[in-house]
This record gives structure tokens, sequence and C-alpha cells, in this order.
């Protein structure tokens, strides 16, 4: 392996444009990125636009580059869906060809009355909803009852509201575990802890989240390096949307700043490897709470960080930045996530400058050119950019 080293930073729900489907999942002319940066004046990121991002779409405040230091492009996904879990499986290399199942109308009774028995617990909901704004309708009748609050989405998702000081952290994520065992043959990609705080009126989500994912349905790229012995470190939620499997060390994070934070420590510490890493706020907090202006400020804030990084990587370190969907900010019709093209950029190690990579298949391109830089073969979705 040479002490080749890969650094793969997921701008959570960061899309550049509405796939040629969008309108199937009723997400015709969505474009987060462009979307966001429309809502701030001043929008700038001059890291990522030495790296081509103006080169991708036409961006207020990021003009193309005549020349850039890598390789620039966009993927398409492959898979019939736009969720979190399918996209990460998807950028290694695991196309999902069935779609996971979702609870559009609340979950049935055989799966509600099971989870009631099993978890010890009754529960409030069960519907499709905003997690802040279910916070708000039952926050205080959970407190009152003790009652777990079940919601879903448009993704395929179990969703599990407790107040962190009416049920413990570890009794929270104890349930979802039970959920967790009893929705996999529904093929439900995920169920989530959302611990939060705060009293009537003020209830705040924490960032002691928790995913239950169903475990990928077959081998990814972690698991071919994992194989090899090649060290994979997952920062923020990469463990968990894994089901912990090719992931052998995880490393929690609390938002994008405190991400950006444990993944230039993490590097400074790697010999070699993968550093797989999630930045969840442009999702989580500024993406389905339609929140254009603060994505932004974000994607500054997460342009300042990747440049601290880029200034401390050596000459075996390979850098991609990516996205697993989209999740445009401006929508008003829904608040879910939006069927885009995701951007890829690449630079550092092997990387081939002012490369234009125009518009890949799969996401599982990455995946397909992070095992060439490996020496991995595998079958793998997706085929080497470089």
């Amino acid at each position: 392996m040479n002490g080749k080293k890969v650094v793969v930073i997921v701008l959570d729900s960061v899309g550049v444009g509405a796939m040629p489907d969008a309108a199937h999942y009723l997400d015709q002319g969505a474009n987060t990125l462009l979307h966001a940066a429309e809502s701030l004046p001043g929008f700038k990121m001059p890291v990522l636009q030495t790296m081509g991002l103006g080169n991708i779409l036409e961006l207020p405040g990021v003009p193309p580059a005549s020349q850039t230091v890598g390789a620039f492009g966009r993927m398409a996904e492959a898979s019939a869906a736009k969720d979190t879990t399918t996209g990460h499986w998807e950028l290694m290399g695991l196309i999902s060809k069935e779609p996971f199942k979702t609870f559009h109308d609340g979950f049935p009774p055989e799966i509600i009355d099971a989870f009631v028995e099993q978890s010890g617990y009754g529960i409030l909901g069960n519907v499709a909803a905003s997690g802040t704004a279910i916070l708000d309708e039952l926050g205080d009748e959970h407190l009152r009852t003790g009652k777990l609050i079940v919601y879903t989405s448009a993704d395929s998702v179990f969703q599990i509201a407790a107040h962190e000081e009416k049920i413990p952290l570890e009794e929270l994520y104890r349930v979802c575990r039970i959920a967790r065992s009893i929705l996999d043959p529904y093929r439900v990609a995920r169920v989530i802890s959302r611990p939060f705080v705060g009293s009537s009126g003020a209830f705040q989500r924490t960032y002691n989240r928790k995913d239950f994912s169903m475990a990928p349905f077959g081998p990814t790229l972690l698991d071919h390096l994992t194989q090899k012995s090649i060290p994979v470190v997952g920062v923020g939620k990469i463990g968990d949307i894994f089901a912990d499997r090719g992931v052998p060390q995880c490393i929690h994070t609390e938002g994008n700043v405190d991400g950006m934070r444990h993944t230039l420590e993490a590097y400074k510490k790697m010999d070699s490897g993968l550093l797989f890493t999630n930045l969840v706020d442009f999702d989580m907090v500024w993406g389905h709470r339609r929140n254009p202006q603060a994505y932004a400020k974000g994607l500054m804030e997460a342009d300042l960080a990747i440049g601290d990084l880029m200034r401390v990587m050596d000459d075996e370190t390979t850098l991609f930045l990516t996205a697993d969907h989209g999740c445009d900010p401006s929508f008003t019709s829904h608040t879910d996530h939006t069927r885009e093209y995701v951007p890829i950029l690449a630079a550092g190690a092997g990387v081939p400058r002012s490369l234009d990579l125009g518009t890949r298949s799969s996401f599982g391109d990455l995946a397909a050119t992070i095992a060439r830089i490996f020496g991995i073969e595998a079958d793998l979705a997706g085929r080497p950019m470089f």
C-alpha cells in the first residue's frame, strides 16, 4: 500500500441539480447548491472553486476556474432512491436495484404492535412528519405519559423521539435495536433515535442521534479494504450507515465544525488507509428545515475547513469531495430529500489537474477509483474516473 491515504468527505445532501427522473420523485427544478448560494449575498467558496466547483454548474460567487488543482464533475445515482443509506452504499460500490420500503401513512399494526410488546412502551404519532414539528405537537404529551414518539418521512425511516431527561440515551438506543430487529424483514433502511431536550415550546434535538441501519446486502469497498487489512476510519454517521461493517473505527461528531475538526485530527494520525467523513448539518439542520441562508453559510465554513485540510495533506494523499443526494432548502412543497446529481471533486496524489470528468453514470465510480488507488480488484459498481 506504500502509505497511500484517501480522504472522502460527503457533504451530506449537497446536490447540484435535478436528475432527469426528478419529476418521478416530485423534485423537478431542485438544485440544492445553486439555490443555497443564491440566497446569500457575498456567497463564495474559494477553496472548492480551485477544485472546479464552479466548472460543474454556474454558481454566484464561484466562477469557473481556468485551471483546477484536480478533477471535477458530477455523478448520477444509478439506484432508484434518494436516501442517505442508498447514496452512501452506492458511493462505496453497491447499487440498490430495489428501493427500501416506505410507509407514508404510518406503520401498519403488525409492526407497531410488535414494537409496543417487545419494547414495553406505548407510542405517540405513527405518522409522516417533520422532526421538529412533531416535537412541538407531541413533546408535552410524551413528557406527561412517557410514551415514545414514532414517526417517518418520505424516506425509509422509523424514527423514535424521546426527551433525554425522560428516557435515558441507552434506553432509547435499546428500543431502537428492538425496532431494527422487527423491521429487517420489511426492508426499512434505518431506525433513527431522535433524542431531544428543552421544555414546552422550546424543544431541541441533540447530536446524540444514532442511526441503526440495515446491513448492506452485498460487499462494499469498505469490506474489501478491511479484508486486505487496509485501515478504515469513519467520521460522523458513517459507521451507522454501514451497520458498522467495514468500519472498524468510528468517531462520533456533533455537527459539521466538529466533524471537520475530527477529520483533521484523524488525518494527522493516519499512516495509510481510508478516512471517510459525513458532514450531517447540511441535511439535518439546514436542508430538511428549509433554511437556505444557513445552508450557504455552512458551505462557506466547510470550504475554509477543507482548505485547512488540504494545506497539511502529504504527497501520498488523495482527497474526494461528494454528496449522497440533494435536500433543496428552497423547496416548499415538501421537506424531504431531492433527487439530484452530486458533485465529485478530486485532488492530490494521482489526480490529473484540470480534468473534466463530465457526468458519471453511477456514484459507484468513486468506489472503483479508490479501489484502483489501493490496488484492489473487486466486483464493485462503477468504473475508475482516472
